[in-house]
């Protein structure tokens, strides 16, 4: 539902502006951080204009004057973010941003001396480098197919399962995070925020599931290590934390001295009671 409201939002806005500057459409150009984005103008008609304003929102960043045969790019606006980064082509008018930074993203126009309505729309954006998942053994709720954590998404899967993971994003936003076992989908979710994991709950396992987050135009993966699936039981300080680990030896420990301290007691209470009972049959004698 969420992607389904996030794509009419879109299309909604895409209508409105061009609704708004009288242009047919607006033209999406995407790139990862660090590349170079260029924005391609292809009309004849503009391209003999004789004065051509590049904007990026509604701050002028280029101008070109063909009456004296000149071009200037005012990197130094928009909080001098594209600062050495513009790049202005006199010949077809198209801009060319360098070492695109996820902060460029939004919409640029261009507008003729004639007109301040926009001849062309342009709406960039800079996709952030994903990192790959992490896959993590969720000890604590591998007899639940309740949600882990707060911020943690479950798949489904049945109550009885023996094993839970976490596969886990951080510093990234608007991606998506999704289980598979090979090529078959099993959850997916929308990341919106910065911080998601995504459950899956498993009965018995190969090393066919794994991890993928994805944009729209790259992706990452990290496949499923078998080994870690370990009844906790068992190999309780494989799976659990440290901490959880210490706690139960701690109480074993507790339980065994106890235990100890009761043996003792007891071993002492019957020798007291047989030599009592020896006293009082030598004074009866």
């Amino acid at each position: 539902m969420e992607n389904v409201d996030t794509f009419i939002f879109i299309c909604l806005c895409s209508w409105s502006l061009a609704g708004v500057f009288g242009v047919d459409e607006v033209k999406s150009v995407s790139v990862m951080e660090g590349d170079s984005a260029t924005l391609n103008i292809n009309d004849t008609d503009i391209q003999k204009e004789d004065q051509i304003m590049w904007r990026f929102g509604h701050i002028l960043i280029a101008h070109i004057n063909r009456k004296n045969n000149k071009s200037m790019v005012y990197d130094d606006k928009a909080g001098e973010r594209f600062r050495g980064r513009l790049k202005l082509d006199n010949e077809t008018v198209s801009l060319s941003i360098t070492n695109t930074r996820t902060t460029d993203s939004g919409v640029y126009n261009i507008t003729s001396k004639k007109s301040e309505t926009p001849l062309n729309i342009f709406n960039l954006t800079v996709y952030a480098h994903l990192p790959v998942p992490v896959i993590s053994r969720d000890c604590a709720s591998s007899s639940s197919s309740s949600s882990p954590q707060q911020n943690c998404s479950s798949s489904s899967g049945s109550s009885v399962s023996k094993c839970v993971f976490l596969c886990s994003v951080v510093n990234v936003s608007h991606v998506t995070v999704s289980w598979y076992k090979g090529n078959s989908l099993l959850s997916s979710i929308s990341v919106s925020d910065l911080n998601r994991c995504l459950s899956l709950h498993l009965e018995c396992l190969d090393d066919s599931y794994s991890c993928v987050v994805n944009n729209p135009i790259s992706n990452q993966t990290q496949h499923l290590n078998t080994e870690l699936c370990q009844p906790c039981s068992e190999v309780c300080i494989l799976c659990c934390g440290v901490t959880e680990a210490v706690i139960r030896l701690a109480l074993s420990a507790l339980v065994g001295v106890a235990a100890v301290a009761m043996l003792v007691y007891d071993i002492r209470s019957r020798s007291h009671q047989q030599k009592r009972e020896q006293t009082s049959t030598s004074h009866t004698d």
